[in-house]
């Protein structure tokens, strides 16, 4: 069996070796003094495994780096996990490596501070690297379930103590993770990895390996897909697009309460609609929260999320986003309403879907003398809303008149800028929409700045 190496000890004997011929005396006079504590990169040199990234380190211009002030704590492949890397990628040398991406692997083996493996816990961790998505830090998976793994290296020798830092032998070469490495390394996502990778299916790992284009990534943890059944029947290829925006790599600062489109359409192709939260937390579509935030990759960003994100219906939308339809959503369940909520979730292809609503926010009820009630109150409600189409802004055109409402009557669109308004049933005009095409898998959402008014004359 082969041997294994007390690296530690290694290093201390190969080190008081150094010092002592260092430092002996000779015929010429005294020898070179040698500081007593050594740095990191003191320590690599003095290790003959640890040569091939000592030569990458001079070969990078990092050196210097490395036995500058610190601290640092430097996860150090071995000679063997060097060339590991080197076989797998089609480098004869570190020579042969581009020095910005040389660099850039050398830098994610670096982390700030001194971090010894007692202090190590199950967590993301950022890297020195800036090879992340918009020149961002790099993220490192570290696992202590068994072990400490960073990114899915094991560290073989821990806590080598420098003077700057602290050096953790590790047994493989931490390479540019992009999201689907960050996913394959994490055993918290191996639910959503089974789910990518069913029944041999490539095209997300596909996607999501790209370096074409950026992402943001809900990624539900195991727990999550656990308990989702599915209770729509809908494709759970779509419900894994419905993950994922494509084109934007979105940290968490950078969320607002707002819509996005994901990489999941409805029946027509056109992409649907996720509504961010950011009032307490980050929660999607009302219902999954963002339980770690900001992994970065090179090709984008991950936030794990409690819960897997559903197809949305058009309900989802009323109710999840309250800082705008909470009278709305109040309206459509009032007592002596009609079933407005189990309407308006019928699925795609089943009548009266799919439909176009025209959603009041909260201020255009505020701007009514009285919210009618009973029969009236069903009557407006059921003015905003047209059945059996899914009409997107690019569908509307100066002077449209709209297929009649589930009221009866039909609605007037008015090309006014970039935008239309709506003439309603009583003639009031002006109706301005706010936020057009919030897409659902059963319809499509146009926000609205006031109540629309059918014809009661009729």
């Amino acid at each position: 069996m082969k041997r294994i190496m007390n690296f530690k000890t290694v290093f201390a004997a190969a080190f008081t070796l150094f010092l002592l011929v260092s430092c002996s005396d000779d015929d010429n006079g005294p020898g070179v003094i040698i500081e007593p504590d050594p740095t990191i990169v003191d320590l690599a040199i003095a290790t003959p495994d640890l040569s091939n990234l000592v030569a990458a380190l001079q070969e990078a211009g990092l050196v210097s780096t490395l036995e500058g002030a610190g601290p640092y704590t430097v996860f150090a492949p071995t000679n063997d996990a060097f060339a590991a890397f080197l076989n797998e990628n089609g480098f004869a040398s570190v020579a042969d490596i581009p020095d910005d991406v040389l660099t850039q692997v050398l830098l994610n083996h670096v982390v700030s501070g001194t971090n010894l493996s007692s202090s190590l816990s199950t967590t993301y961790i950022s890297s020195s690297s800036t090879a992340g998505v918009d020149g961002k830090p790099l993220s490192l998976f570290v696992d202590t379930s068994d072990g400490v793994k960073i990114n899915g290296a094991s560290v073989v020798t821990p806590d080598i103590e420098a003077s700057n830092g602290v050096v953790h032998i590790v047994d493989q070469v931490i390479g540019l993770p992009n999201i689907v490495d960050h996913a394959l390394n994490n055993g918290a996502l191996t639910e959503l990895v089974g789910a990518l990778t069913a029944d041999g299916n490539t095209t997300f790992t596909d996607l999501l390996s790209s370096t074409d284009e950026v992402f943001t990534v809900f990624a539900p943890v195991n727990d999550g897909f656990t308990a989702f059944d599915n209770p729509a029947g809908n494709d759970i290829n779509n419900i894994l697009s419905n993950h994922v925006i494509v084109g934007s790599a979105l940290a968490a600062a950078d969320l607002s309460n707002s819509y996005a489109n994901t990489a999941a359409t409805n029946e027509d192709g056109d992409f649907l609609s996720i509504y961010v939260n950011t009032d307490d937390g980050v929660t999607l579509n009302g219902t999954s929260s963002v339980a770690i935030a900001d992994i970065v990759a090179t090709n984008g960003i991950i936030h794990a999320v409690d819960m897997v994100i559903d197809l949305p219906t058009v309900v989802t939308f009323a109710t999840a986003d309250s800082e705008n339809f909470s009278t709305l959503a109040a309206a459509l369940t009032a007592d002596g309403q009609p079933d407005f909520v189990a309407t308006l979730s019928t699925p795609w292809g089943t009548a009266p879907a799919p439909f176009t609503v025209f959603a009041p926010v909260d201020g255009a009820f505020a701007e009514l003398a009285s919210i009618p009630e009973g029969d009236a109150l069903t009557a407006v409600l059921q003015h905003h809303v047209i059945a059996g189409a899914n009409i997107v802004s690019g569908d509307l055109s100066d002077g449209l008149t709209s297929p009649a409402t589930l009221e009866g009557d039909a609605l007037t669109f008015t090309e006014a800028g970039d935008s239309f308004t709506i003439t309603d049933g009583a003639g009031n005009s002006g109706i301005n929409i706010a936020v057009a095409n919030v897409q659902a898998i059963n319809g499509v959402v146009h926000a609205i700045d006031k109540v629309l008014i059918p014809d009661t004359s009729n």
